[in-house]
This record gives C-alpha cells, structure tokens and sequence, in this order.
C-alpha cells in the first residue's frame, strides 16, 4: 500500500532529473555534462514519456470535471407545416372536396437552461482516484526514463572514447608490426633469417591491420548512438583522464545497495504504483453496483405564432436518484477481471523486486571486480612491456626466433587495449548499479565528467556532409480553444 505521504511526492520526484539538468547552464565543451543535456532536451523518447505524462495529469482534470456542476443551455427555432384531411369518405353535394382538408403552419422558438450536480456518485468519485493514482506511476516512468536516458548518453559517450583508445592500440601495433615485418625482409635479403619468418611477420601484420580496420569501423559507428540521442553532432570530446579514480562503490556493503534500490529504484516504485492503479479499478468496478444522487435545475421557455397561444416558461427543481438493479451480470464479470488484473500487476511487482534484486547484487560485484580487474590489466601492461624487451633482445643474440616478438607484441597491445577497456567497463557499471539503485542523476554525470581531461579530446572524425536537419520536427502541437 503506498503510502499517502509517498503517493503526494511522487509527481514532483518523477521530474526531478530532468529538472535538475534542465536548470543547469549550457557549456561551450562537447563533454559529457553538455552531451546529457542536450540529450536530455531533444530525445525523442523521454519527449514522448513526458507528454504522455502530461497527457495522464489532463486524464484527472477530466475525471474531476465530472463531479463539478454540469451546465447546458439550449435553444430551437422551427417552422411546423401540418395538413390534414377527412377520411369519413363522405360527400356533402355541392360542397368541393378541398372543403374537408385542413392546412397550417406555425412558427416557434424555445430556450432551455439546464444543470446538475452530483452529490453521491461512486463511480466517478473511485475514477478520480485512479488518475490520481495513474500520475503517480506515469511520473515515476519520467524518472526511469530519464534516468535510463542518462545512462544511455554516458554509454554512448565512453564507448566513443573505448572505440578510439582501442584504435590507438591497434594503429600503434600495426606501426609496431609493420617496422617489424620491414626488418624481417632485410634479414631475409641479407641470409639471416629464413623465409619462413617473413611469412610470420606478414601474416601478424595482416591480422593487425584487419584489427585496426575493425577498430576504425567501431569508431565511426559508435558516434552515431550519440547523435541519435542528441540530434547534434561535436566535432570533438573530451577523453578520459589517465588518473581516474577507480575505487569500490559506496557503500560497501552489497545488501546496503539492494535497500537503497528498494527505497529508490522508479522501476520498483513504478509497479508498486500500478498496483495502487489497479486496485482503484476494481474500486471503480464494485461502485457500478452503489446507487447515484444528483441534484438538478433546468428553466425553459416557449413562444410561437399560434394564434391564442402565448409564450409558455416552466423551472424545475429536484433530486435525481438511480439504482441498478440488475445488469446480466456484466458488473459481476467486470469485478472479477479487475481483481485478476491487481492480482496481475501484484505478480508484476514482485518480478520486478527480484530483477531490481538481482541486478543490482550482480553489478555491485561486477564493478568490485572490475576494481581488481583493471588494476590487474595495467600490472599486465608493464609485465608485457618487460616480456616484450627481453624477446626482442633474446632475438637479436639468437635465442629467440620472430614467432616470439611477434607474439610479444600483439600480447602487449592486447593488453594496453584491454586495460582501457577495463576502465570503461569499470565506470558504465558504476553508473549502471546507480540506475538499478535509482540513484543516476546529475550529480553522478558531474562526478564522472569531473574525470574527464580538458586538454585532451577525441576527434569523432565526422563526414564532410552537413546536418542541417531539424532535431525534432513533429508540427504544431494542437491548441486548446480560448
């Protein structure tokens, strides 16, 4: 059962991402902080779920307009044309047949003023109180929206920078391998070496320039996820800082995540408030058997042209009260379906508890592990680092063959690539275990742009052709009559 205290504040909670970013001033850098906002203001989706929202909130202005004074005024002008004949079939000798026919015509206006009042109507009383209900869970899809369209850009925006520090590794082994291949042919002209270790040089060179190519693919492709959230296009960002922080997530303790979840997450709020959604519906469906008590007005008034008629007004004054007695069944039928409906969204709930559970147990072990991990890959880079210069002097005294150097140097740049993939995995998952305990928002998009390194960025190597495109272009929103 939500509490009433929970259900008031949920409106305002659902918007306070965006309000948060919305309110923020606009840089002149393309870093992360200005790519959120940005995002955050022309994506189409979070658009759509915060009209939609807004679409709910109009839902019970509606619901409340029913239980307010209903008022109509009305008014008619006619003209009645009438003929009659006899029908008796008797004949009068001498007199014409026209004689027994009748004509007239009447002119007549009217106007009538009616109102009503509902003073017991459950029905209309129980809808209220579910788009009361349907705000709070649609405000709640605002945040996870937002916050998942948070998570989105950082996603887009370092996998930018993975795809461009991996494409440095692969260049700089392609280099390497190649200065390597280069030396072999000279070796293999002058006879120290055999043919065999050209043939090894060149097959490592063409695996490390189908690996650059790859990496320059990945490039090109990854800026476009960025462009698609944002509608714009920068001609640079803002790379990671070699000095990032890499430390556990706080709190330590992995429980202390799943409560804040509990407490925090939209997703979780979000079906536990389908289920107050619900609930209102079988609400709305028991009060179709309660009788209604309204109270009403109406005036009318009459004139026309009849003669020896004059003009005729009558006012009225009452109550208005009904009882269904019996409707085939169809109000039994609709309670048990809306009660299997909360039964429904009840085991919604309960599914998304465990996911949320589940997620955020997993993530929290994932970025410890990643901690360990990305430690352990640049250890990895030094070791590979000294193996690489003891072959290559174990080379050139005989000891080792060019197998060995080439494996040596591919060993070393897969580890520098994988030590900054490393990190990337490592600040994704922090961001994404904040999402799952619903704690992603701007405060946690400043602390990692804070890591990011103003003298250095990273060209997203855009094509020559221009953007001139609208970010959205959906026409005139429809406007409400004055």
């Amino acid at each position: 059962m939500l509490r009433p205290s929970f259900a008031r504040r949920l409106p305002r909670r659902g918007l306070a991402v965006l309000v948060g970013f919305l309110m923020a001033g606009n840089a002149q850098a393309a870093d992360l902080w200005t790519i959120a906002q940005d995002a955050l203001a022309n994506d189409a989706e979070l658009s759509s779920t915060q009209a939609a929202f807004q679409a709910t909130e109009a839902a019970r202005d509606v619901q409340r307009g029913t239980l307010l004074p209903q008022i109509s005024v009305g008014g008619n002008a006619a003209h009645t044309r009438t003929y009659s004949s006899s029908n008796e079939g008797l004949r009068i000798p001498g007199v014409p047949a026209e004689a027994f026919e009748t004509e007239d015509s009447v002119n007549s206006v009217g106007l009538s003023l009616d109102a009503e009042q509902a003073l017991y109507d459950p029905t209309r009383r129980a809808q209220l109180e579910r788009a009361e209900r349907e705000i709070d869970r649609d405000a709640l899809g605002v945040d996870a929206a937002a916050q998942q369209l948070l998570f989105d850009v950082s996603n887009a925006y370092f996998e930018i920078l993975r795809a461009h520090d991996v494409l440095s590794a692969r260049r700089a082994q392609e280099t390497a391998i190649e200065r390597q291949l280069e030396q072999a042919q000279e070796r293999f002209e002058v006879g120290l070496i055999a043919i065999t270790d050209v043939h090894e040089a060149q097959a490592s060179y063409d695996l490390a320039r189908a690996q650059r190519l790859a990496a320059e693919g990945a490039m090109r492709v990854s800026f476009e996820a960025l462009e698609r959230l944002t509608g714009h296009r920068y001609d640079s960002i803002e790379a990671l800082d070699d000095e990032v922080p890499i430390a556990r997530p706080v709190p330590a303790d992995r429980e202390a995540w799943v409560e804040l979840a509990m407490a925090n997450s939209p997703l979780v709020l979000s079906a536990e408030a389908a289920i107050e959604v619900a609930r209102s519906s079988v609400d709305i469906s028991r009060a179709a058997r309660q009788p209604t008590l309204s109270a009403f007005a109406s005036y009318g008034w009459s004139e026309s042209d009849r003669t020896g008629t004059d003009e005729q007004s009558e006012s009225q004054v009452g109550l208005r009260a009904s009882l269904p007695l019996y409707t085939g069944g169809s109000t039994q039928a609709r309670i048990r379906q809306s009660g299997f409906l909360l039964e429904a969204s009840q085991y919604d709930f309960e599914a998304q508890r465990r996911d949320t559970i589940q997620q955020v147990r997993s993530l929290f072990t994932r970025v410890n592990n990643d901690v360990e991990t990305v430690e352990a890959r640049r250890q990895a880079i030094v070791s590979n680092q000294s193996a690489l210069e003891a072959t290559r002097s174990g080379y050139e005294v005989g000891t080792r063959n060019i197998v060995d150097v080439l494996n040596a140097e591919q060993n070393l740049f897969n580890a520098i690539a994988e030590h900054a993939e490393a990190r990337y995995d490592y600040i994704l998952g922090l961001l994404q275990l904040q999402q799952q305990a619903g704690l992603l928002g701007p405060d946690s998009i400043q602390s990692v742009n804070a890591w990011l390194s103003e003298g250095e960025r990273v060209s997203l190597e855009l094509p020559d052709e221009a953007n001139d495109d609208p970010v959205m272009n959906i026409g005139e929103r429809p406007q409400a009559p004055s």
